[in-house]
């Protein structure tokens, strides 16, 4: 996590916005640096971090991403993100208009039903 990144991020809330991560690996990034207190740091390595509804998530309000098969582990880091009910929708509304999975340009945004506020 580089420094401006951190700072942008921070700025993000009190300006009246949302952090929407790009791709999972995003997701983790941003949460691997933010610390309990909700603030993203500067910071560089590798995470372990797993993302699921167990744990939850500090800074991350919306997520860019594309469709995962139902089994992947991923799905939970989605339902982390936005709300199992959000996810289920999307995924029902993909199988409807015949979406495949891991196709160029399968992107979807998914937000959680209200703007939490932290």
């Amino acid at each position: 996590m580089p420094e401006v990144s951190a700072r942008l991020i921070n700025a993000v809330r009190p300006a009246g916005g949302r952090v929407v991560a790009v791709g999972t690996t995003a997701v983790r990034a941003v949460e691997s640096a933010a610390g309990a207190d909700g603030v993203v740091r500067a910071h560089a390595g590798w995470t372990d971090l797993v993302v699921a509804p167990e744990r939850g998530v500090r800074v991350v309000d919306g997520l860019l991403t594309g469709l995962h098969e139902p089994e992947a582990s991923h799905l939970l880091m989605l339902e982390t993100v936005a709300g199992r009910e959000a996810v289920d929708r999307g995924y029902a509304a993909a199988l409807r208009g015949r979406y495949l999975w891991h196709e160029f340009g399968d992107v979807h945004l998914l937000l959680p039903p209200e703007h939490p506020s932290h």
